[in-house]
């Protein structure tokens, strides 16, 4: 037996889940009736396999060099039992790595290349996403408000849980930045009465939430704008704003100016919400393991993770306060399964709707992208943080009285109230 053979064996004899693996030589070891099949097809991707590089193991997938029978929880237990440590600790890098990746998320974030960025992702295929998504096509992290709640009622948590946190009031200016295909823009016209402005570089998102609002009757207080966030107009500032799945496209070295701008698109005392993913580590931008790697060539091109603690610093370097923050982490791994496990139901219709060559690469990468990524919110290697803030508001007096014009009352329990 081979080095790798043996190191190979020395990894199955530690596995939580009875694996199946067919050799690049038709040799078969491990347990017979495993409930996972692993289909190694040449020596290179068997290394991989016995030094634990789960991102690389991906990408075999992905390109064809590996293939697997069974369900995609059994692969991701496989994913977690090889690693070699933690994918945070093995991203974290020193002073040269780190001045490096700052010069580089300044390089890869211009607004040309953020609009290519964002449309190579969303773009891919308006009928791919309705396969998976809730019916109202929100591609964030539920929440799960009750343990029972289906993926659709923890959508719509999500969304009123949001406009609560904002206090939308009838009749004000609500401005969503990066609105997707419009859950969040639609649930808070239809149910708070304000104006609401979305915006987003996705081409397909544009044409089908403008197609949503003029189909029901609100095109008079609700737009959709294909637009940067940095091109917006700060000369008629909005009440309340929201950033839902956004801020990950900045890049690192873009934040302070990126908080900055959102700051200057509202009222002085107007409030913020920030949802996005973070780092589990304080010093990683991504994930270790060859994983990172894997969703930045197939999924997510120019993302970039950072923790809470710098995210606050970026937040107040803004010129923001931070006034509420929760942390979402395991809803987003419910999520995140809810979308794997609908994909897979679905997986003869994806086959059909990519029904390219790259198209059905694609469809490969995001089962293995939803799936590891619900793996890494249940390890907390990577985390989901809702932040409120205001515009630095100093010297006034009675804010916790609910005096008129301030807008934050200080209290939590205006959230839950009915």
């Amino acid at each position: 037996m081979s080095s790798i053979s043996s190191m190979v064996q020395a990894k199955l004899d530690q596995l939580s889940v009875p694996i199946r693996l067919t050799l690049p030589n038709g040799e078969q070891v491990g347990a017979a009736n495993a409930s996972v099949h692993l289909t190694i097809k040449d020596n290179a991707t068997l290394a991989q396999l016995a030094a634990g590089q789960s991102g690389q193991l991906g990408e075999a997938y992905v390109e064809g060099r590996m293939d697997f029978e069974g369900s995609m929880r059994d692969l991701m237990h496989l994913a977690a039992d090889i690693l070699p440590g933690s994918p945070v600790d093995a991203a974290q890098a020193g002073w040269l790595t780190s001045i490096v990746k700052h010069l580089t998320s300044v390089w890869r974030h211009s607004q040309e290349k953020d609009a290519k960025q964002i449309q190579f992702h969303y773009d891919l295929s308006d009928d791919f996403y309705a396969l998976w998504l809730d019916p109202r096509r929100v591609y964030s992290c539920a929440y799960y408000r009750e343990p029972d709640m289906t993926l659709a009622q923890a959508q719509e948590a999500k969304l009123e849980h949001i406009c609560r946190k904002l206090r939308l009031q009838s009749g004000e200016r609500f401005l969503d930045v990066g609105a997707g295909w419009g859950g969040l823009l639609m649930w808070a016209a239809e149910h708070y009465d304000v104006d609401v402005t979305g915006i987003t570089l996705s081409r397909n998102q544009h044409a089908y939430v403008n197609g949503l609002i003029e189909q029901k009757g609100l095109s008079g207080r609700a737009r959709m704008m294909l637009l940067d966030y940095r091109e917006l107009d700060e000369l008629k500032p909005y009440d309340k704003l929201a950033s839902v799945g956004m801020f990950e496209h900045v890049g690192r070295a873009q934040l302070t100016a990126y908080f900055d701008k959102l700051r200057r698109l509202v009222k002085p005392g107007g409030l913020i919400l920030n949802h996005g993913i973070t780092a589990g580590g304080v010093d990683n931008s991504q994930l270790g393991a060859g994983m990172g790697d894997f969703i930045e060539k197939y999924i997510f091109p120019g993302g970039e993770l950072t923790h809470i603690s710098h995210v606050l610093r970026h937040l107040a370097e803004g010129g923001l306060e931070g006034l509420d923050i929760e942390n979402l982490r395991p809803h987003y791994a419910r999520t995140l399964w809810a979308w794997s496990d609908a994909l897979e139901s679905q997986l003869d219709k994806a086959k059909a709707t990519l029904d390219s060559e790259q198209g059905q690469k694609s469809l490969r990468a995001y089962r293995v992208y939803l799936a590891g990524c619900a793996m890494g919110f249940e390890h907390g290697w990577i985390a989901l943080h809702q932040v409120l803030a205001q515009a630095q508001s100093v010297g006034r007096t009675q804010e916790l009285e609910y005096v008129p014009g301030v807008t934050y009352p200080w209290r939590r329990d205006y959230m839950y109230q009915p």
